[in-house]
């Protein structure tokens, strides 16, 4: 078994990313986001691919950051900055000309919802967990989950997601357009290869410009956005709640919050 925390393929100009932590649910920490930048910029080079699949390995697309790993540790950087690098691999993604399909195969949260927000399609498991489980830590969202949720789902869907930090099913997420499809586990990487196949036929410069059209024509600026939401994020990871929050989570109890 490769333990590669990122596994890339290729095959019919189509490229696979797989986050490859499965006993960790495909958590960030200091050694994904790094090969994850690594193999991204190998499919930047790459001008024969057409189209990229990025997913999960084992019942978990990505659960967020790994806050057990020590990840998010505040060094000569702002922790504003420490962050952004932390999401930037995830945030470029938004830079692909290439369309990509998010193979949603378990479950998402937090961070790794905003993985799944910066793919163009996606393809769900309808029984997966899906949320933005932020407030529920503590925090304030990042990766520019605040910018996208209103624009995929209106923003009184996107206010009750992110306020309440509720976690839905990819059923549920398909029915308020969060994802394209929702299908059983078994299909959603069969499903997501159709689409990417569809694509790869088409004429690839085209498919490219009107990818570029589509969000341009949006004022599309997730980048802004995410380093935006850093800045607010820093200031609630320096509060007593995130502490109590992050605590909480991983001694597997519910959060008392004293507003500090």
């Amino acid at each position: 078994m490769d333990t590669q925390p990122i596994l890339y393929k290729k095959k019919d100009k189509i490229g696979t990313i797989t986050l490859n932590r499965p006993d960790n649910r495909n958590s960030m920490d200091r050694e994904t986001m790094p090969a994850f930048r690594r193999v991204l910029d190998q499919v930047r080079q790459d001008h024969e691919l057409r189209c990229l699949i990025i997913t999960g390995s084992g019942s978990t697309f990505c659960s967020g950051a790994d806050f057990k790993s020590g990840i998010i540790q505040k060094d000569h950087r702002l922790l504003n900055q420490v962050l952004l690098d932390l999401y930037q691999p995830f945030l470029e993604i938004g830079k692909l000309k290439i369309p990509v399909v998010g193979a949603i195969n378990g479950h998402t949260i937090g961070g790794g919802l905003g993985l799944a927000l910066m793919c163009d399609i996606r393809v769900a498991n309808n029984r997966a967990k899906m949320g933005a489980n932020f407030a529920r830590l503590g925090l304030h969202s990042g990766m520019a989950i605040s910018y996208i949720l209103p624009r995929l789902v209106g923003l009184a869907k996107a206010n009750e997601l992110l306020f309440t930090g509720s976690i839905i099913t990819g059923e549920e997420a398909f029915s308020m357009g969060l994802v394209n499809y929702a299908v059983d586990k078994g299909d959603v990487m069969e499903k997501s290869l159709a689409l990417a196949t569809g694509i790869a036929g088409n004429a690839p410069m085209a498919v490219q410009m009107m990818k570029h059209s589509i969000y341009r024509g949006l004022d599309w600026d997730a980048l802004g956005a995410a380093e935006m939401e850093a800045h607010v994020q820093s200031r609630t990871f320096e509060m007593e709640d995130a502490r109590e929050g992050i605590s909480a989570l991983l001694e597997k109890r519910e959060p008392n919050f004293q507003g500090k």
